[in-house]
């Protein structure tokens, strides 16, 4: 692909333009993009024309764009992420009904946890994760899940980073955590009390596909929930979910 001046490649602006959109961000300006993707004004309303015309991007009446339809149907072709959720989902919904909190699976991808499902009781207490949403991995209880058992070279470099804490039960100590996460791969279980939020806890456990930890399922309690039902229930469904994984194959 062909260079900008500065040296940036037109997949890279794209990519840049894209992560401008979050959670919180859902429409902008071809302005507000070309500012918060760094790159001139000029450059931005081409590129916005160009992902509008191939639907990745949506135009409104007042010329604000948004992600399109396109994207999300190109993201959704031959997933891998998708085959996980489809075998996933039916087990998560039995956990939610019987234990009625916060259930969610979530993948290591690019150094963080990435959640792909969230399921929620209306009564359920405080949680801050959301689908597509991504939290640090020595902070969350999916995230120590997938950091004990992520490539070694993975787990130095976390251990090597500044660990900031997110809640009062944050571990932040490079030798603590790497203590932590050899019992986690002993046991194969997290219970993490206040790791996030102070009122929360979070309990979570591997699945594994051919034999390797893809995912972490884990449920939020409140923080004076007895976790022993929620470790039962994730066990119970992680092990089915991996006998569905056995039998399934990658969508085409």
């Amino acid at each position: 692909m062909a260079n900008s001046p500065s040296g940036d490649s037109v997949i890279g602006r794209v990519v840049r333009i894209l992560d401008t959109f979050s959670a919180d961000r859902t429409v902008q300006t071809a302005s507000d993009i070309g500012r918060r993707a760094g790159i001139p004004v000029s450059t931005a309303h081409r590129l916005v024309d160009e992902l509008v015309t191939a639907g990745v991007l949506e135009r409104d009446d007042e010329h604000r764009v948004r992600l399109g339809m396109r994207l999300w149907e190109l993201a959704l072709r031959g997933s891998t992420a998708l085959r996980l959720r489809q075998a996933a989902l039916p087990h998560m919904e039995a956990v939610q009904a019987a234990i009625r909190e916060h259930t969610q699976l979530a993948v290591l991808e690019q150094g963080e946890a990435l959640f792909l499902e969230r399921l929620s009781h209306p009564d359920a207490g405080a949680n801050i994760t959301r689908v597509a949403g991504r939290l640090p991995l020595h902070a969350s209880s999916s995230g120590l899940i997938l950091l004990a058992h992520a490539d070694p070279a993975v787990r130095d470099r976390i251990l090597s980073q500044p660990l900031r804490p997110l809640g009062p039960g944050t571990v932040t100590d490079a030798a603590t955590l790497g203590r932590r996460l050899r019992e986690i791969r002993r046991s194969g279980v997290v219970i993490a009390p206040g790791s996030i939020e102070a009122v929360s806890t979070g309990v979570a456990v591997p699945i594994r596909d051919a034999g390797s930890v893809i995912a972490a399922l884990s449920i939020v309690l409140p923080r004076d929930a007895d976790p022993a039902p929620a470790v039962s229930a994730l066990q119970s469904a992680a092990t089915r979910i991996e006998a569905d994984l056995k039998f399934s194959f990658p969508i085409q």
